[in-house]
Order: structure tokens, then sequence, then C-alpha cells
């Protein structure tokens, strides 16, 4: 019997294996993929919307296959399921990159291609209302507490930048300018992807230790550090 609340009112047809619960599943999954896919491309972190939608429609046909088995066959576990998590999770793996300035990208993305591959699974497994629900909070994750993250972000004293100086002489000028502003250098990267450049690449984690300083915004402080003579240029990680 159903236990969901929208199969409730749907009927039993809707978690059973037959046509009509299949095609509803596959339309609702492909719509949530498209929502989905369309938001990471808007942002400009397209994760391929027809690869989404496939990879969607594969995990939920995964949990329609594992009903089956479990409910008609009497197999004792969600094998199918756990096949397609264990190889997202290898896929949405190799698609996190570090660039050229040290920066990890495709993180978000990643996880939530392998978010919407479980909520496409219970999808499957007939739980609709718990499908819908996770969508709902994956996307309001995604778009509502973006712009909280980057203000958190502004707003801190620590702060990471990418630093190309006109020469690996400069970098003793760079360091006591720095310090002079207010700054101090917690870390500090020789990055060996311009090493035939001609410049000197660093990543830079810096701490904002100056009392005046802490009233500028990061851009600000970006700013002040691009006009120095030792600077080729220079721009905020993240």
């Amino acid at each position: 019997m159903p236990t969901d609340f929208i199969a409730d009112l749907l009927g039993d047809w809707s978690v059973q294996v037959n046509i009509a619960s299949t095609a509803l599943k596959t339309v609702l999954v492909i719509i949530m993929a498209v929502v989905l896919g369309c938001e990471r491309s808007r942002n400009r972190h397209a994760a391929g919307l027809r690869t989404l939608i496939v990879l969607s429609i594969g995990s939920m046909f995964a949990g329609i296959g594992d009903v089956y088995f479990i409910t008609v066959l009497n197999v004792g576990f969600s094998f199918l399921s756990a096949a397609v998590f264990i190889g997202i999770s290898i896929i949405t793996a190799n698609t996190i990159i570090f660039s050229s300035k040290n920066q990890i990208m495709g993180l978000t993305t990643s996880v939530g291609v392998w978010a919407m591959s479980i909520i496409s699974a219970i999808l499957g497994f007939g739980l609709y209302t718990a499908a819908l629900i996770g969508f709902a909070a994956l996307m309001v994750g995604l778009l509502a507490f973006s712009k909280m993250e980057t203000y958190i972000k502004n707003k801190s004293n620590h702060f990471e930048i990418h630093l190309e100086l006109k020469s690996r002489g400069s970098l003793q000028d760079f360091i006591t300018m720095a310090r002079e502003f207010g700054l101090k250098i917690d870390n500090l990267e020789l990055n060996p992807a311009y090493a035939n450049s001609g410049l000197s690449v660093y990543t830079v984690r810096l701490t904002i230790v100056g009392k005046e300083l802490r009233k500028k915004s990061h851009s600000d402080i970006i700013e002040a550090l691009s006009v120095l003579d030792c600077v080729y240029y220079v721009e905020k990680i993240g």
C-alpha cells in the first residue's frame, strides 16, 4: 500500500511498476533535470543538460528496477541503485579540477549531480513527496544561499588571491608593502603552471590585521594591491 503523501493521492498504481507510473516518473525527473541544468548553465557551471537528463533517467530506472526485483523477485537489497551511486560518485569526482590559479572548479556542480541522482532514485522507488521536497531543498541551497555565501566571504578577514608579479625579485617588495597595508600573509605558493611565462605567479592566502583595512571590502584591497609597481595582475580567488 502507498505510504507516500502524493502516492496516496494518486493511488496504488503510482507505486507499482507499470507503464503509467513509469511515464509519470520519467516526466517528473526530466523536468527536475532541466531545471537544475538551466540553473547551472545560468551561473556558467554547466554540467551538460543532456548529461543531467540521461543521468537522472538512469538513476530513476535503477530505482524502478530495484522495486521490481525486491517486490516481485524477492531480491534482498537495492543493487541497481547502489551500482548507480558508486558509478556517479566516480564520475563526479573526476569532474572536479584545479585551475591554473589553484582554484577548485566543478565541486558544487558535481555534488549537485550526485544529489540529483539520489533524488531520481528515490522518485523511482515511488517516494514522490520525498523526491520533490529533496529537489526543492537542492534548488533552494543553490539559489538562495549563493548570495549569503558571497556576503559571508566578503565580510571575512581571510581571503585568497591569484598574484602575478613582474619578476621573482619583486616578491620581497610585495611582502613588505602587504604588511604595511595591514595584511598578514598566511601562505604563499608558487604556481608552476606559469613557469615559462616570464611572470612570477603565486597563490597567496591573506588575513586582514589592520583595523582601518577591516573597514574596506575585499575588492577595495585588491584594487589597492593592483596598482603596486611590482604587481602585474591580481584577483581574488573564490
